[in-house]
């Protein structure tokens, strides 16, 4: 039986967005990808945008789990843009809780338990990708689409 998951991607100023239908063995069903860009101003408004926004959408569509790709750690300095990422993945972690059960999915984790390689390298496979998704997925979403993929095997 399918279930209705989201896999969301957070950086510094926007959320990337895939709704899919994840059977439990066949491939995820697209229902929508989208990048909800951060609102200019004041950043603090922006997280309640977006917080609100998140929690309309998952409510509204009867979303059932959440798989937010996890921070990472940065092997430089770590700048700005990494903590104002983290700020917004606590805004959708928060928002996203209110509505459905929310799954921190890492990228190294995934590398070592999903399959044979590693996670970018399946990000590049548009073969693995026309298997594993039916509907439009961009390709700049994959990794959401990735966490949702890691989350049913994980489960």
């Amino acid at each position: 039986m399918s279930k209705r998951w989201v896999g969301v991607v957070v950086s510094s100023d926007k959320v990337v967005i895939v709704d899919a239908e994840v059977p439990d063995a066949e491939a995820l069903q697209i229902q929508m990808d989208t990048t909800w860009p951060l609102q200019d101003g004041d950043r603090s408004r922006a997280y309640v945008v977006m917080a609100d926004r998140l929690e309309s959408y998952l409510r509204e569509n009867k979303i059932e789990k959440v798989a937010v790709k996890a921070s990472a750690l940065s092997m430089g300095s770590t700048k700005m843009g990494h903590l104002e990422a983290c700020e917004l993945r606590g805004v959708v972690m928060c928002a996203a809780s209110r509505v459905a059960k929310v799954e921190l999915i890492a990228k190294a984790h995934t590398s070592k338990t999903f399959g044979k390689r590693k996670v970018d390298e399946y990000l590049k496979d548009d073969g693995f990708w026309a298997d594993e998704v039916t509907g439009k997925l961009r390709s700049g979403s994959r990794e959401a689409g990735m966490a949702l993929l890691a989350l049913r095997k994980r489960l």
